[in-house]
């Protein structure tokens, strides 16, 4: 019988061979991980916006509901100096076309929030590229401008309304502080849920239509701008390129 004799060099070859093979292993694990998550990550998109110290803000309205407030909050925006971004319905704009042009006229921004404010993430990839492409179309129409900002309707988007607003050059924007003006909460609540919340790079929701937000915008208005806050439209808040968005939805330049 032939007797293997484990001396020291050999032994050293051995667990050397050993420490390899179990590096390749962890090594070709570690690589199929970060593939699998790669392809599986979930798109988001922008929240707010990484200011540091820098007080500003960016106010946006969605407009899908009627239109007897489009005056007034064109006064009040233009008292405080104060530019805003409106994302409207396409089917909003074609049928207050007027309101579209004085808000844009006052110098406003237009941004494409759907054309039918359907539940977005629950389509086609074609039937997305419709929503977006109509209403960007309706907004150029009336505007001359097409919009470079979406919002999903309800909030709602997943990773093929994401890739979808960006093939149509469009970046998606959400909020990091919602007004809730769409239940009706008084001008007091309104104001308070916003100024509490305020941080450099918010990126504030509100609604045209909406019961009190003719009522509470002074307030908040006065309340931010005591406080140093300046106000921009959102595509002037948001980087256009060499940014990350991190796992809260904030955009911090790189």
């Amino acid at each position: 019988m032939k007797v293997f004799v484990l001396n020291k060099r050999r032994a050293v070859i051995y667990l050397s061979m050993v420490l390899c093979a179990v590096l390749l292993t962890v090594v070709g694990f570690s690589t199929s991980t970060s593939v699998y998550n790669d392809t599986t990550d979930k798109l988001l998109p922008i929240y707010s916006v990484e200011k540091g110290s820098e007080k500003v803000c960016a106010l946006t309205f969605d407009a899908a509901w009627d239109d007897n407030d489009t005056d007034i909050l064109i006064d009040i925006l233009k008292k405080y100096n104060a530019p805003a971004t409106f994302f409207m319905v396409g089917s909003w704009v074609e049928k207050y076309p007027d309101s579209v042009k004085k808000f844009h006229d006052a110098g406003h921004e237009i941004m494409n929030h759907s054309d039918t404010h359907p539940h977005i993430d629950q389509l086609s990839d074609a039937k997305i590229a419709q929503e977006l492409k109509n209403c960007s179309d309706k907004i150029e129409a009336v505007t001359g401008v097409r919009p470079m900002l979406f919002r999903g309707p309800y909030g709602e988007y997943n990773n093929a309304v994401i890739r979808e607003a960006t093939n149509q050059n469009m970046f998606t924007v959400q909020w990091n502080i919602d007004s809730l003006d769409w239940k009706n909460l008084s001008a007091d609540e309104i104001t308070t849920r916003v100024t509490n919340r305020i941080a450099p790079g918010s990126i504030i929701l509100f609604h045209n239509g909406a019961k009190n937000t003719p009522e509470a915008l002074p307030k908040i208005l006065e309340k931010l701008s005591a406080a140093g806050y300046k106000f921009v439209k959102a595509s002037d808040l948001i980087y256009k390129e060499n940014y990350t968005i991190d796992h809260s939805g904030k955009q911090i330049a790189e």
